[in-house]
């Protein structure tokens, strides 16, 4: 049977024009036995095309059984590939992995691993050659190939001065070495391959037969021209012969081949014997995780006596016994399926980073676990709501575990560079991420390629968000709204090939976080490359990839927030002489539910935007539990399925909580009959839709895929037939789904949620208790949030905090707390705060103040400041506590210049000998000071513009609308006022109107007072 041994998919980025999934199903349906996708220098496709072989090939085995049974055949597989009723069931393609690895010199040729050993030196190679190159490139020399060429069989494709190479392979590997012949549809492929026949004769080499595709189909031919217009940086009418002649390089049958290989049918013949010679399997690979073994105990031993520690510790009065036959469960499920070095590993992450002082909080399923609480990974206790361990670790699934760790994000890179120093380079690396065309990309790219202007671009652009379509009725309206026709042809093929390339990739990224370490080699598993930032490698693999081969990982990310709430700890130590970390927090105080029902939440983590501050007074909260169902219920998936309003609804006791079924009931009753965790989404295809728990895993995992190549969808009608077929309303049943489409992008499982609501708390706790900390430790954590400094700075001050300008002889780089002289603290401003200053420059300046500065020419003596940097700080008026004023200090760093003081004037810039005569200058109004403040610092302490302007704004007769709160119930007024109202920040709407009050009255479940107004 015929095997296609050098296909190019579109992991060759910007040259192949189909997926490696279409590859693999198009060979289906072919009848070609086996097929290599062999991507130039890279692996980085094949694990996809190993996942639909296997797919593929569960959807022939469930046709073969409906055949033998004689019975209806529906689709065979969620994904779509077995509709096709032509498919042939007795052929399932065989994956060869490979690579066309490409010299320096030119010199191309496809290798195929016959065995595991051989795959493992294609990626010490390929490793070689990426790590040599920056980031994308790859450098190869012949001395590599015949180094790391044993146990591959290798086709050499005749480019350039390709026989002296061939002879020196087949000097090194004999047989292993073929001459590959392709077809290049020009008319002249006879004579071509005849000749090549008579060089492969001569050599002493087969002849062997490959299409050389880079299609799966013809009908992909425009696609593979605007993939290398992209690529070219020209249009696609400018590409001349770069472009395909025609729509014949796509993948062949045995048939075609034969035809076009008429007279030398042989050379067909030798791809499938070539590809019988090549038994490696993906599946081969055994992942090998660190053992993790030290002084003598085996990692069960080791993580059986870090639990249990760990539990005194949390417990120190003794855990509840509810809590003891956990962690034993655990660790004997744990044990079970060998996963104890994977504890461990992550175990030692977080305690190297507990050694360093770096706040870290593990997230996602880990909150489901007392091992990771015993263990410190947590601190989410394994008690609250009723999270099971199976969720995170299950038998029945046989899944690898992911915990998921934040650190801090200023000092994330330390625990990085720890783990490539444990570990070693050759042994620790991170995933890829691969960036995909999107909706804005897409049409800026091939829009570009395919000759439109940028002023279409960006209107075309202006209209599309996300991994938006650019077809249908509506896309048409707004392209008529900013005066683009499309029917115009060039427009109309454009906007379908934008819609055709989305989902393709362009180029490789690195994860956020997501590290693979392995207790071999593990450039011997995947090939490793260098990343674009200095001192990290990476895999070409990225998550779903590593999942599919069942390659275990551990996420290091990064949080913000864990910076801000570190140090605030660190400040309330240093000036309360309180220490607390994430778990010793005073739980459920009272005092903080009450800050946060009345929305007062600017800074706090997850419920600081204007959608959260919004739902906080209608959702109340005041248990932790609450926090969880805060953080998941504003997010897309609940939005879109509208279960937001009927929550509150019925949290409110204006609806009755009723359940679908008894059983769903149990699913959906902590959330009062709606769906709003992931795990409910899931719970409601196995039990509702009537999903088998491998259904529902597909579906799993297609959430994580759904903006990339759509393919939810294609659950739906399994769903809702599903649903229905049950005895469920079919509007019920459309809510589910879109809600459960809604998850494949922001949706949150209830575990991720309790650990990020953790993180609400404690933030909201600092800030209820002690906002200048807060408000201090949320500036030095910047940028972060929604929220500019300045809008931090004024909500500290309006929580009592007393808030000081930087100064020359008090401030430091970060903002820092003071004495405020009453006993209390004060928060001072620091250096960071100015626009134009550095932290190496702020530091040299704090390291040579001694006993402080007398003047501005002593700064910039004895800390060497650059002039320009000394009017840069006499801008933001730090010299106003030496009695200068803005002016006069930017008068005098205006005067310094040079780089040092001459000897004989250099006593008068300590204010002895000679004193030049002070210049008079005008006194700064305040509007001009406020403004400058802006200007160097982005805020400023004296006012805001809008207290200058509200004179002008607000009519004598009226009420300014920060008066209207002391009307009294029943009162009416027919004054007019500015609105909406706008807060000392300008805060509020885009627009202004005028309203008229129309009588006040008091809010029966609240009290509060309300003004119905008119719009005048």
């Amino acid at each position: 049977m015929f095997a296609e041994l050098s296909a190019t998919s579109n992991f060759t980025f910007l040259t192949g024009a189909s997926h490696p999934e279409e590859l693999m199903e198009r060979a289906g349906l072919m009848g070609v036995g086996a097929l290599a996708i062999a991507d130039e220098n890279s692996v980085a496709g094949i694990v996809r095309a190993h996942q639909r072989g296997r797919e593929i090939a569960r959807a022939v085995a469930a046709r073969r059984a409906a055949l033998e049974a004689d019975g209806p055949i529906g689709p065979l597989c969620p994904e779509g590939f077995a509709r096709a009723p032509s498919l042939d069931v007795d052929c399932v393609p065989r994956l060869l992995p490979g690579a066309r690895i490409v010299l320096s010199c030119g010199f191309q040729v496809t290798v195929l691993p016959r065995d595991r050993a051989g795959w493992g030196r294609l990626c010490r190679l390929l490793s070689l050659g990426r790590l040599r190159a920056e980031k994308g490139a790859c450098v190869l020399h012949v001395g590599d190939l015949v180094e790391w060429g044993a146990g591959l069989e290798m086709l050499v494709h005749p480019v350039g001065d390709w026989q002296a190479v061939t002879r020196r392979l087949l000097k090194r590997f004999g047989a292993a070495v073929s001459l590959c012949a392709a077809p290049r549809y020009d008319g002249r492929d006879a004579g071509r391959i005849a000749r090549l026949a008579e060089f492969a004769e001569r050599l002493g080499v087969p002849l062997v037969a490959s299409a050389r595709p880079l299609m799966h189909h013809g009908g992909r031919r425009r696609m593979a021209d605007v993939l290398t217009a992209i690529r070219q940086g020209c249009r696609v009418d400018e590409l001349g012969r770069a472009a395909l002649a025609n729509g014949e390089q796509r993948l062949r049958s045995e048939a075609e081949m034969l035809r076009l290989f008429a007279g030398h049918e042989a050379a067909v013949a030798r791809a499938g014997e070539v590809a019988e010679r090549c038994t490696f399997s993906l599946d081969e690979l055994r992942y090998e995780y660190p053992s993790e073994v030290t002084g003598g105990e085996t990692a069960g031993e080791r993580l059986a006596r870090l639990a249990r520690a760990g539990l005194r510790w949390r417990y120190p009065s003794g855990a509840p016994g509810k809590v003891r036959a956990m962690l034993e469960h655990e660790l004997e499920l744990i044990g079970k399926l060998g996963y104890e070095p994977y504890f461990l590993t992550v175990h030692d992450v977080v305690d190297f980073a507990r050694s360093r002082g770096i706040l870290c909080q593990g997230r996602g399923s880990a909150a489901n676990s007392v091992v990771c609480f015993c263990l410190g990974v947590t601190s989410v206790s394994p008690e609250i709501g009723t999270m099971v361990f199976e969720r995170f670790v299950s038998e029945a699934r046989d899944e690898p575990p992911d915990i998921d760790v934040d650190f801090e994000h200023e000092r994330r890179e330390e625990v990085i560079q720890h783990i490539y120093e444990r570990y070693g380079r050759h042994r620790a690396g991170l995933c890829a991420t691969v960036i995909h065309y999107r909706g804005k990309r897409a049409t800026r790219e091939v829009g570009r390629a395919m000759g439109l202007s940028d002023d279409t671009l960006s209107a075309m652009s202006s209209q599309i968000w996300g991994w938006g379509s650019v077809s249908g009725q509506m896309m048409d309206s707004r392209l008529r709204e900013i005066g683009l026709d499309p029917a115009d042809k060039r427009l109309a093929l454009t906007l379908s090939l934008i819609e055709e390339i989305q989902g393709f990739p362009r180029h490789l990224s690195q994860h956020v976080g997501g590290f693979i370490i392995t207790e071999g080699r593990l450039d011997e598993l995947v090939p490793v490359e260098n990343a674009t930032m200095e001192d990290r490698t990476v895999i070409p693999w990225d998550k779903d990839d590593i999942d599919t081969l069942g390659i275990l990982k551990v996420d290091v990310l990064a949080l913000g927030m864990l910076s801000c709430i570190r140090k605030a700890f660190d400040l309330l130590a240093e000036h309360h002489g309180q220490r607390f970390d994430l778990a010793t927090l005073p739980p459920e105080d009272p005092r903080v539910y009450d800050m946060l029902c009345k929305a007062d939440s600017l800074g706090v983590f997850q419920v600081e935007s204007r959608a959260q501050m919004n739902f906080l007074p209608r959702m109340r909260p005041r248990c932790f539990y609450d926090l969880v169902i805060e953080v998941a219920i504003i997010r897309p998936g609940p939005i879109q399925g509208d279960m937001v309003h009927p929550f509150l609804r019925r949290r409110n006791g204006e609806e009755k909580v009723e359940f679908p079924s008894d059983a769903l009931g149990e699913v959906l009753a902590k959330t009062l009959g709606v769906p709003l965790f992931q795990e409910q989404a899931m719970q409601i295809a196995i039990i509702g839709a009537g999903f088998s728990p491998d259904e529902a895993d597909q579906l799993r995992r297609a959430l994580a895929t759904f903006k990339k190549l759509g393919r939810v969808s294609d659950f739906e009608g399994r769903f809702m037939k599903g649903m229905l077929k049950n005895g469920y309303d079919a509007d019920f049943a459309a809510r589910c789904f879109s809600q459960i489409e809604g998850f494949g992008s922001y949706g949150f499982p209830e575990s991720h949620a309790a650990s990020f609501a953790l993180l609400v708390y404690a933030s909201a706790w600092l800030k209820r208790h002690h906002p200048g900390v807060f408000a201090c430790a949320l500036l030095n954590s910047q940028p972060m949030g929604f929220y500019a400094p300045a809008q931090i700075v004024r909500d500290a001050r309006e929580h009592g905090v007393e808030v000081r300008p930087p100064d020359i002889n008090e401030s430091f780089w970060d903002n820092t707390m003071e004495p405020d002289g009453e006993g209390g603290l004060a928060l001072r401003l620091g250096f960071r705060q100015i626009r134009a200053m550095r932290e190496e420059e702020a530091r040299w300046i704090c390291a040579a103040r001694g006993n402080g500065y007398r003047d501005v020419a002593a700064v910039w003596r004895r800390a060497g400041v650059a002039p320009h940097l000394m009017e840069a700080l006499a801008e933001a008026d730090v010299f106003a506590a030496l009695g200068l004023n803005r002016r006069e200090a930017l008068w005098e760093a205006k005067a310094l210049r040079g780089d040092a003081p001459l000897p004989l004037f250099a006593g008068a810039l300590e204010g002895e000998g000679i004193a030049e005569a002070a210049a008079v200058l005008p006194q700064m109004s305040l509007g001009e000071e406020m403004v400058e403040d802006y200007v160097a610092m982005r805020l400023s302490l004296r006012a805001h513009p809008m207290a200058l302007l509200r004179p002008r704004l607000t009519p004598d007769e009226g009420t300014p609308v920060a008066g209207i709160g002391a009307a009294t119930a029943g009162s009416a007024r027919t004054a007019t006022y500015l609105s909406p109202p706008v807060d000392d920040q300008g805060q509020g709407g885009r627009g202004f109107v005028w309203v008229r009050e129309e009588g006040w009255q008091a809010d029966p479940e609240t009290g509060e007072m309300k003004c119905r107004t008119a719009v005048v």
